[in-house]
């Protein structure tokens, strides 16, 4: 039922509960993410949407960088990324600091979110005055992200790492053969009413 909409990111157009939890599967283990809307409603939106249309299902966390941040969002099949790449959603206010556990969307610039988001692996408050608003926070499984492999380190190509311009285009088949150590996140679901 999701694939149609998986393919059209103008049809993904929910507004979020005021708050939910995101259950996420992963190859090292489950976490789950509590989401404020009143946070960054543009960013609880677009996720929320994300889970619901099954965007997240054999997603890598493409970059982990120890002591800083675990990022993952790009699609592993190519379609899906060109449907979603100009699928760009406005700012949101940073109403919260992007401390250790917060998670929140990348950005290129103004106005320019689609689908990445990171996880903060230690207080990055110093990203608050760069525009990343976070959305919500780990409330359980912290233990988990940490654990995720971060022996590739930045991308290219200022790293040895993979290329988010390949994974676009060539998406899991290029990760799984050139970086076979990545982890993933296997399945997402929304748990709606969080606690607090």
């Amino acid at each position: 039922m999701s694939q149609p909409l998986l393919l059209d990111p103008q049809q993904a157009n929910e507004q979020c509960p005021s708050s939910y939890q995101i259950h996420f599967e992963t190859s090292q283990g489950p976490f789950v993410v509590e989401v404020n809307r009143d946070w960054a409603p543009h960013g609880a939106d677009r996720l929320y949407n994300l889970v619901k249309v099954g965007y997240f299902t054999d997603i890598a966390f493409f970059r982990v960088l120890d002591e800083f941040m675990a990022q993952f969002g790009i699609s592993g099949d190519p379609a899906v990324s060109v449907a979603w790449r100009s699928a760009r959603i406005p700012d949101d206010k940073v109403n919260q600091s992007n401390k250790r556990g917060y998670v929140t969307f990348a950005t290129a610039g103004e106005n320019t979110r689609t689908t990445q988001l990171f996880i903060n692996l230690k207080d990055n408050a110093f990203l608050d005055n760069q525009g990343f608003s976070p959305v919500g926070q780990v409330v359980q499984g912290m233990s988990v992200v940490d654990s995720l492999y971060k022996g590739y380190g930045e991308g290219a190509p200022n790293g040895k790492g993979p290329d988010q311009g390949r994974i676009q285009s060539e998406g899991n088949s290029y990760l799984k053969a050139n970086f076979p150590k990545l982890d993933y996140i296997k399945s997402a679901s929304i748990e709606e009413g969080g606690t607090g």
